[in-house]
């Protein structure tokens, strides 16, 4: 067997403490691309899921890490969720690229979620850099129900220029910069891809967010409404990329109401 027919194939779980009562927690060991890479499961106590949820953090090595909370908060709304921590992180094996081959734990996460009995279909979130990964396995696997970005990163290139603070690690972990190497920023960039994407798309961010531009946004926008792609836009114009705990909480909810309003018939 090719060693990418192990990929989202469980290697090994244990139980990870949960701090939502109605939500349990495992971490997981899993398959992806000969690499052991680790993750996290979150299912519901009390609701059989047939709905799988793929979530795609932002952040790099420990900056965005899986916070159990989180992914938890997305269990309780009646999902079966899984968090990959990508390649390198937490004990995980290889290095996390930015949306490069890591981007494979991601496919290999949505695979494993695929083989979980009483999953049938499964939605696909991305918050941060995590629209990227988000975006790209939308392409990978046109059989999504649906996909959600957050705050999402939709061009490489200009995360590059928006974030001098990032310049030093885009350029050491992608290779150069994008005047040098604009094909390496390409790659990592699914605008030029869309017309692949069958799944519709939820776009959410904050007009005053300083992380990830609102640019980023506009953009996936208009290049999703020029391909005729179904799309909708949640813009919010007093927030940044953190919204206020209460708000976001609603947000959540809404967002996985639009979720199942979009599940596969």
């Amino acid at each position: 067997m090719n060693q990418n027919d192990y990929n989202g194939k469980i290697i090994h779980m244990k139980r990870f403490p949960s701090p939502n009562p109605n939500v349990e927690l495992k971490e997981i060991t899993y398959w992806s691309n000969g690499l052991r890479v680790k993750g996290m499961l979150a299912e519901p106590k009390w609701e059989r899921s047939t709905d799988g949820f793929l979530y795609l953090r932002g952040g790099i090595k420990n900056v965005g890490k899986v916070r159990p909370a989180r992914i938890a908060q997305f269990a309780q709304e009646g999902f079966v969720v899984f968090a990959p921590y990508y390649r390198g992180n937490q004990g995980g094996e290889g290095n996390e690229d930015f949306a490069g081959k890591d981007r494979e734990d991601a496919f290999a996460g949505y695979l494993l979620l695929k083989s979980l009995p009483n999953v049938k279909q499964i939605h696909i979130f991305g918050f941060s850099r995590g629209g990227v990964m988000a975006l790209l396995t939308g392409i990978q696997f046109p059989d999504a129900a649906s996909l959600v970005t957050w705050g999402g990163v939709s061009d490489m290139s200009l995360t590059y220029y928006e974030r001098k603070d990032l310049r030093r690690m885009m350029k050491r972990v992608i290779g150069g910069t994008p005047e040098k190497y604009p094909e390496r920023y390409q790659e990592r960039t699914p605008l030029y891809e869309l017309e692949k994407l069958e799944v519709p798309v939820l776009i959410i961010h904050g007009v005053n967010d300083r992380n990830v531009s609102i640019e980023h946004a506009y953009r996936l926008e208009r290049r999703l409404r020029t391909l005729n792609k179904s799309v909708e836009c949640w813009y919010f114009d007093h927030f940044t990329h953190y919204f206020p705990p209460t708000i976001n909480r609603k947000i959540v909810e809404e967002l996985t109401k639009w979720m199942k309003k979009n599940r596969k018939r």
